[in-house]
């Protein structure tokens, strides 16, 4: 049976994460630790100057820390070592640039860092389709293509980020595997006044609509109804222009 840890960036008692317990109960050893609060938007953030505090509850454990806190502190504080790191369900896609400031994809990613198989999982859209979303998790760990039964399938240097439509099970088209997109916003920095006449501001905006029909792009493939798989690496080094550089900097 595999020893299963799972973490978040919505907090402990969020229902994406219940969705996850129930799309693995009764097929792992399960230990949870999740932020006591949302901390989403925290990519790979880390607490190094205030104390962490671990709190037990039902089902395991909170921490007042970010989504890489969670999992360091299970990892590196508690000792645990599970064969794999599984992060969400976020309620909320992550796609595109997105992945850059996504806490549920951090948290995989810090998984990959401590050594350890680690994947994320988005429901795109409404939380009514957790239900969908925890059967879809079932389905790709254990059935089909089962990463969880066939473990070579998740790297040892990334992360699958896995991102499920919000629909009915059964009006999924099926899986991609995907690249990522360029996800842009509009009216992202909102001006409001408050009660008081201040001004204050509040970041948000809608996404820009999509300009391509290519189905290996993940955002185009969710929206036409597929469940997009893409790996994800922590090298960002921009190789190609490594020559160049070299050439006109070092002159050696």
């Amino acid at each position: 049976m595999k020893k299963l840890f799972l973490v978040n960036d919505d907090g402990v008692f969020a229902p994406g994460l219940a969705a996850l317990k129930e799309s693995v109960m009764g097929r792992g050893e399960i230990k949870v630790i999740a932020p006591h609060q949302e901390r989403s938007g925290m990519s790979q953030a880390i607490t190094v100057n205030e104390p962490l505090r671990l709190t037990k509850v039902e089902g395991g454990y909170m921490l007042n820390g970010t989504p890489a806190d969670c999992v360091k502190m299970g990892l590196l504080g508690l000792g645990f070592k599970p064969d794999c790191l599984l992060s969400g369900i976020n309620l909320g896609a992550n796609l595109g640039w997105d992945v850059l400031y996504s806490g549920t994809v951090a948290a995989a990613l810090e998984g990959v860092l401590q050594g350890v198989p680690s994947l994320a999982f988005s429901l795109c859209g409404s939380a009514e389709f957790f239900p969908t979303a925890s059967t879809v998790v079932r389905t790709l760990l254990f059935e089909e293509p089962g990463f969880l039964v066939n473990c070579d399938l998740i790297p040892r240097d990334g992360v699958l980020n896995i991102n499920i439509p919000a629909l009915p099970f059964d009006e999924i088209k099926g899986m991609r595997i995907t690249r990522l997109g360029v996800r842009n916003y509009t009216g992202v920095m909102q001006r409001r006044e408050d009660p008081r006449g201040n001004d204050y501001f509040w970041m948000g905006g809608e996404p820009v609509p999509l300009d391509s029909d290519e189905l290996d792009v993940d955002m185009v493939a969710v929206d036409q109804g597929y469940i997009s798989i893409t790996p994800l690496k922590f090298d960002t080094t921009f190789h190609e222009i490594i020559p160049d550089l070299q050439r006109k900097i070092i002159k050696e």
